[in-house]
């Protein structure tokens, strides 16, 4: 067996501070049967979380990071500061292509 070094591609691009949106071809779509938000892209589709729903939900284009996370602060204010776990979801989205 080999030790040579191991090497990964990715494209990995880390998440930006502008204005959030889905990738193309991603839309959000309440699903009856599975009675939850799913994803819908043209590889296959996510089940989403109530969370993840109420996350990607307000990716519209025109907030950004800190926009989306005052907002669900604001909504959820008995939650305390959400501001790093929706940092931290939309880091995974845009890591798995889901936001641009």
């Amino acid at each position: 067996m080999s030790e040579g070094k191991v090497e990964y591609a990715t494209d990995y691009k880390p998440l930006h501070d502008g204005s959030l949106k889905l990738a193309r071809g991603h839309r959000i779509q309440f699903e009856q049967v599975q009675g939850c938000d799913v994803l819908l892209y043209p590889e296959g589709v996510v089940q989403l979380s109530e969370s993840a729903a109420m996350i990607l939900k307000q990716v519209d284009g025109q907030r950004t990071v800190i926009d989306i996370a005052a907002e669900l602060n604001r909504m959820f204010p008995e939650d305390g500061d959400l501001t790093a776990d929706v940092r931290s979801f939309l880091e995974v989205a845009h890591a798995r292509g889901w936001i641009a």
